[in-house]
């Protein structure tokens, strides 16, 4: 019987509950299990730490939940050399210098690094000073530089990430889902108010608020309902609004609830490292997708194809009333999205680069 090899998981979150992990490699741990890998999971926070990292004050509980999380870290020291593989998410602890990444890589075995966003940018975040701590872009361009490979978010970042690794070892794998799972249910028809739907968390608010004016604008010309699924409350004075705050036993129930997906971002260096996870959720459901025309997301939207791609406030308020008024052009645009999906973006299709990565690291026979 072949003796399996064994992977210890660093990453920031629970496990289930952040999209960055949930649609990335946690969607693959039965597999890795069922190909001969053994897998124990450590996470800096812990659950009562998710549950105020992204509101407002409730410094004691910050403080204490980061106080838990470097303990879990330096038990984790005496521990990694026992793995024949170290898979780091994001870094291993978010403050200070790069002192914890370098004990890991001299003491690990393999390491494979999943570098999520463009972390190595240093990005405002409105809520507390602790969030933008959190991406240090010293330990992330060490780890790129020292790991035995790299699976990166963004075919920008893997340009990057394949100069500096010392090994040339750099993988793009983007951001997927299961399509068993994400499975539409849209009829395609105004019988009732349209909804136009995007969700995210605190982090990403702030591409939402990109659109108030162009909500406020097209409230004037035709009537629709706004849902915005999050972690966070909302308002939007003057606009039919749903805010539902996200639950992962309702995800998919509120996501197929909407009939146009948005997906707006700002044209900067930071949004290359963006996988467009949020306009392959839409798609998944079969929805056309309203997104803006920078970085990952024209690689997995074409223009007028499975999607509408736009730029300016004027372009958002046309597509979007556009869609509203044409159902037959939701559908047209929606059934292509969930094909796309389907052949690019499913678990099915990603779950092979994955773990042929590790069975290369680890020296495992496929």
């Amino acid at each position: 019987m072949q003796h399996k090899k064994r992977i210890l998981i660093i990453c920031p979150f629970p496990q289930g509950v952040a999209a960055g992990q949930r649609l990335k490699y946690e969607q693959y741990l039965n597999h890795w299990r069922d190909n001969g890998y053994e897998i124990t999971i450590s996470s800096f926070m812990d659950a009562s730490m998710w549950k105020v990292v992204y509101t407002p004050g409730n410094y004691v509980p910050k403080v204490l939940g980061t106080l838990r999380g470097h303990c879990r870290r330096l038990r984790d020291v005496f521990r990694v050399r026992q793995y024949d593989l170290v898979y780091i998410f994001m870094w291993v602890t978010p403050f200070g210098s790069s002192l914890f990444e370098r004990l890991y890589r001299l003491l690990s075995r393999h390491i494979v690094y999943d570098i999520e966003d463009n972390i190595l940018l240093e990005q405002e975040n409105g809520l507390n000073p602790l969030l933008k701590m959190f991406k240090g872009p010293g330990k992330a361009r060490y780890l790129i530089k020292t790991s035995d490979h790299v699976v990166s978010s963004s075919p920008f970042l893997n340009d990057y990430c394949l100069g500096i690794n010392l090994r040339k070892a750099s993988t793009y794998i983007s951001s997927s889902v299961n399509s068993n799972y994400f499975i539409p249910t849209n009829t395609y028809n105004n019988k009732k108010t349209v909804t136009i739907g995007w969700t995210g968390t605190f982090s990403s608010k702030e591409y939402l608020d990109l659109l108030r004016d162009v909500f406020l604008e097209l409230n004037k010309r035709i009537d629709f309902k706004l849902r915005v699924i999050g972690n966070f409350q909302y308002d939007l004075p003057g606009v039919d609004l749903e805010v539902i705050q996200w639950r992962k036993e309702t995800e998919v129930e509120d996501l197929q609830g909407i009939d146009i997906g948005i997906y707006p971002l700002v044209q900067d260096d930071w949004v290359l490292g963006k996988s467009g996870l949020k306009a392959i959720q839409y798609m998944a459901f079969g929805l056309p997708t309203v997104a803006t025309n920078v970085g990952t997301t024209p690689r997995i939207i074409k223009h007028m194809t499975n999607g509408w791609l736009v730029k300016t406030d004027e372009e958002w308020i046309e597509a979007l009333e556009e869609l509203i008024k044409n159902p037959q052009l939701r559908q047209n645009l929606g059934e292509a999205a969930r094909l796309t999906v389907l052949e690019n973006y499913s678990t099915d299709v990603v779950k092979s680069t994955y773990l042929s990565i590790l069975n290369n690291v680890t020296g495992t026979r496929s």
